[in-house]
């Protein structure tokens, strides 16, 4: 079998590849600039079957689901992986997967590109345990000072890294790819219940149990959660407890050709982010872009990133307060007032047109085409 004269780019993330959506449009991307692509990522016990795609995959499984030991599985597996694939450039996703990036990079002396998807050593998760975060914050500063290629989805995120490693991080935001809404979605989303939707992973600080305690406040609308994480049980419990079953509804987590359809479905789409620390300050998550995309109003934290775009467009609301009594307020308003929401609608349309990825990833060509 001939061999392949493209250039070959492995491409490595924590995640189960189901419902990452910016992994699935940088590995598109690629494949569509002439990279030959391979995406590694790993299987879950739970884990849902993956869609066919243009690239190639592969998901291996490992002992350890969380903690340090899944995260030194990880690396040490997916540098023997590397070691014995053959390849010409390494992206790395996030600081759990440059270890093993980092130094087979180093050791075979091959070019690798970080793309940090989010401020990862200032998540909620780590500012609460500081001697986790210590760690985190020590491999970043022995590894990200002597990258040469590197971008991240936000300027605030952008600047902070340059500044304090001295490294160009270039910004390719978290944008969808361009959707086309059909008139049946529109009419079946005005004449059915009214529809809050959350996208996205179901962790501390994304303000859902303040959503689901705003539910008691509301009528006719009920919240639906799509995704999975730490905190899903919690919340189940929570609903159960304040008998909301019928006003609040989990779906799990849905493939992106599923979250694809349920979209557009919605009336509001909530990125209620809470004040955790820097990395949800300066957050500016795909769900936003996504709500956008599908043309649905959106309800956002009062934080700098966010609070621009939804500014920038007028395409919704911004809240100041996650108590549930005020978010309630806001969300009835969001969802009643129709002068405003035909003010907003006209915008999404607008914002639709600018903020997709086929724009977007020229940022992405000018940092990979050097190594075609």
């Amino acid at each position: 079998m001939a061999k392949s004269s493209k250039k070959r780019i492995i491409v490595s993330v924590t995640s189960d590849l189901v419902s990452d959506n910016r992994v699935h449009k940088v590995c598109t991307s690629l494949h569509n600039m002439g990279f030959e692509v391979l995406l590694f990522g790993r299987k879950k016990n739970n884990s849902l079957p993956l869609e066919p795609r243009d690239y190639k995959t592969v998901r291996f499984k490992l002992f350890f689901e969380k903690g340090p030991f899944f995260y030194a599985e990880y690396n040490l597996q997916l540098y023997l992986r590397l070691l014995f694939s053959g390849f010409d450039v390494l992206l790395s996703n996030d600081l759990d997967t440059l270890p093993a990036n980092f130094l087979i990079s180093k050791f075979l002396k091959k070019p690798l590109v970080y793309d940090s998807h989010e401020y990862f050593t200032e998540v909620p998760e780590l500012i609460n345990r500081p001697r986790i975060q210590q760690i985190w914050q020590w491999l970043e500063q022995n590894m990200v000072p002597h990258l040469k290629y590197a971008y991240t989805v936000c300027t605030s995120i952008a600047e902070v890294y340059s500044k304090r490693y001295g490294v160009n991080f270039k910004v390719v935001r978290n944008l969808p790819f361009s959707k086309k809404i059909t008139e049946s979605i529109k009419i079946e989303k005005n004449n059915a219940k009214k529809i809050i939707l959350y996208q996205g992973a179901v962790n501390m600080g994304r303000g859902l149990k303040e959503a689901i305690l705003a539910m008691q406040y509301i009528n006719n609308a009920r919240l639906i959660i799509a995704g999975d994480g730490d905190i899903k049980r919690e919340l189940e419990q929570l609903v159960h407890t304040k008998q909301l079953q019928k006003k609040v509804e989990f779906t799990g987590q849905l493939s992106i050709e599923e979250l694809n359809k349920l979209t557009p479905q919605a009336n509001l789409g909530l990125s209620i982010e809470e004040d955790l620390g820097l990395n949800y300050r300066f957050a500016l998550p795909n769900k936003l872009f996504d709500y956008i995309q599908s043309q649905v109003p959106v309800l956002a934290s009062n934080l700098p990133e966010m609070r621009a775009i939804v500014k920038q467009y007028n395409v919704g609301e911004i809240t100041d307060s996650h108590e549930p009594e005020s978010l309630a307020e806001k969300i009835e308003a969001a969802l009643c007032n129709e002068e405003l929401r035909k003010i907003w609608q006209k915008n999404l349309k607008i914002a639709a047109r600018e903020l997709n990825w086929e724009s977007e990833e020229k940022v992405l060509s000018e940092i990979f085409e050097r190594f075609l």
